[in-house]
């Protein structure tokens, strides 16, 4: 007689994810799935509850010594920020998912495939379904705008690194314009690099800098070498965005995130159009 397949263990997996992608732990809370995360990045703050579940790694490196004691079924990390952490799980025989969502779009199809992984498929499409509305009431809230702000977006700040593609097209949505639009499609930060010369001639109307892990310095930002020449650095113009709202691609930036960009924007877009004397 064959062996009874174990078909239950089978159909739940993942049962046990060591969720390194704090956006991808975000999104697996939404989902009603948290009590299959035993272990996160030391980086997770959303929601809240994720604190309480163990911390193994930063963005860069990760205790193994302290993942294997969770007998994760399932690691998921996210992109080459995470490579080395991805080789190493692979090289110690664990199963692991790397995400690279660098888009809009691809964030939405990250939701769509952990959906699935979970069997949430319906909860995940209703999710896309909301975030898309979102995104369109902002954007035809920002069509109104009388005058689209010039924005720059720095996501570092030594190097100067220009936004990522995600959060370029939120700008964009929100109701500003960017200046480095020939940047936005380049997926490695490195690829992203400006000189602050460039940032000066292009003559951004607001700044807004998110530096991931770190506060934003907005005065080193108004005291570099030709600042004052910029209308944004003139008018007051520069914003710190939190980078827990806009730097993780998920669930946070598609709205919390946008919703802070819009607002600034907005109030920026009605003064430009009054009257100067």
């Amino acid at each position: 007689m064959p062996p009874t397949l174990p078909v239950q263990q089978f159909s739940s997996f993942p049962r046990r994810i060591v969720c390194l992608s704090d956006e991808v732990a975000e999104l697996i809370y939404l989902l009603g799935e948290q009590d299959r995360i035993v272990g996160v990045s030391g980086f997770s703050t959303r929601p809240p509850e994720v604190r309480l579940k163990p911390r193994v790694s930063s963005f860069r490196d990760a205790n193994f010594e302290a993942i294997a004691q969770l007998k994760p079924d399932l690691i998921i990390t996210y992109s080459d920020v995470q490579a080395d952490i991805t080789r190493e799980a692979s090289l110690r025989g664990l199963t692991v998912l790397n995400c690279n969502q660098r888009s809009i779009t691809e964030i939405f199809e990250t939701i769509a495939m952990i959906s699935r992984v979970l069997e949430k498929q319906a909860e995940g499409d209703e999710l896309i379904a909301a975030y898309t509305n979102g995104l369109e009431c902002i954007a035809t809230a920002a069509s109104e705008f009388a005058y689209r702000p010039r924005v720059f977006f720095e996501e570092w700040n030594s190097p100067i690194i220009s936004g990522i593609e995600w959060v370029e097209e939120l700008v964009e949505i929100a109701g500003g314009e960017i200046i480095f639009p020939e940047l936005r499609k380049c997926r490695k930060a490195q690829d992203r690099v400006v000189e602050w010369n460039s940032v000066v001639e292009r003559n951004p109307d607001v700044i807004f800098a998110s530096w991931c892990g770190m506060k934003v310095n907005v005065e080193e930002i108004r005291s570099r070498p030709r600042a004052n020449e910029i209308a944004a650095v003139r008018l007051g113009q520069v914003y710190e965005i939190p980078s827990s709202l806009i730097l993780q691609p998920g669930p946070a930036a598609l709205t919390e995130g946008i919703a802070q960009l819009h607002s600034l924007l907005a109030e920026v877009a009605r003064r430009e159009a009054q009257p100067r004397d």
